[in-house]
């Protein structure tokens, strides 16, 4: 077996980085080596760049000399697949020594429509990826089906153009996850580890049917067959995303028939009571900023365990 390249995504500490004193993309970074990670993925998807804090020349170097003193690896996060942006974003990644970026596409309207849009955008940014080394990976991030990534990608037809797989964003079209991998494994060059359950409305704060992200190993996500099918296809960069407390609506155009006859089973099996914060953060807003940083650190190490646990039992393997 190939050895699985092990990331920490930002996200999953999201709220130390909003809020303990002192903890900022370096602190980050060092948190992952100590914990043995093999590389960082950071997220720089807003206007002020969210975890990067600004792309000044300066702050670039320090990052990634950063990443380099304690031998990591590098992905960086965006969002938007307008040609400017990521041209932009793709200078911003070879400053700190990414050599691939995420995006997703932000257009609306029919799948037809974003898909069109996409394509296009995509065949003017594939010349710039490629001069610069830097594979841009497209991400199923709640627009997409599996086989409408995989038609984008096809019409791209660039090596740097390809696919970063989650294991759980198609569940927000109403896809499982393992039929989406079916569609995208052959162009994943990396993946969105993370857990779900299923949101029953009448549940939700604001009364939407959701997908809300848990601890990992405490949703219904088939973790272990879609880390197996990943490592399969040679997609070993596999990005620690805790997702505790992140919830999302189900596309409203995408309630089919099919669909909803999912709601319930397997993947998307419902969160059950108690709605306890520890499992099912349902409203962060609330809490009181110590005690979110307290139970993000505890949920963090709950999914870093099970998941090394996993990886053991499957492999044999210390990963």
């Amino acid at each position: 077996m190939n050895k699985i390249n092990l990331y920490l995504h930002t996200y999953s500490l999201r709220f130390h980085l909003a809020h303990q004193e002192g903890f900022d993309v370096h602190a980050f970074i060092e948190r992952a080596a100590n914990e043995g990670f093999d590389g960082v993925s950071i997220s720089a998807n807003d206007s002020n760049y969210r975890h990067l804090k600004g792309i000044e020349a300066e702050r670039l170097d320090a990052i990634r000399d950063r990443i380099q003193d304690f031998d990591l690896l590098c992905d960086l996060d965006t969002s938007h697949t307008e040609p400017e942006h990521l041209k932009k974003m793709l200078g911003v990644a070879k400053s700190i020594g990414a050599d691939k970026l995420r995006t997703y596409t932000k257009y609306t309207g029919t799948p037809e429509e974003m898909i069109s849009q996409t394509i296009v955008d995509l065949k003017e940014v594939a010349p710039v990826a490629e001069d610069l080394g830097i594979t841009v990976m497209l991400e199923n991030h709640e627009s997409f089906t599996g086989s409408e990534i995989a038609e984008v990608l096809s019409t791209v037809d660039s090596p740097q153009i390809a696919a970063l797989y989650d294991y759980g964003n198609s569940q927000m079209v109403l896809e499982d996850p393992l039929d989406c991998l079916v569609a995208m494994a052959s162009f994943s060059r990396s993946a969105h580890l993370k857990d779900h359950v299923t949101v029953k409305a009448e549940h939700s704060p604001d009364r939407q049917l959701s997908i809300l992200g848990v601890p990992i190993g405490e949703g219904y996500l088939d973790i272990e067959e879609t880390t197996k099918r990943l490592v399969e296809v040679g997609c070993t960069n596999i990005v620690f995303e805790n997702s505790w407390g992140y919830r999302a609506p189900v596309r409203e155009s995408r309630k089919t028939k099919e669909g909803l006859a999912k709601l319930g089973k397997g993947s998307f099996g419902y969160a059950d009571a108690p709605f306890t914060n520890e499992r099912y953060l349902l409203e962060w807003e609330g809490l009181e900023p110590s005690q979110l940083i307290q139970q993000e650190h505890e949920a963090h190490l709950r999914s870093l365990q099970w998941f090394r646990n996993l990886l053991t039992t499957m492999y044999s393997v210390n990963t």
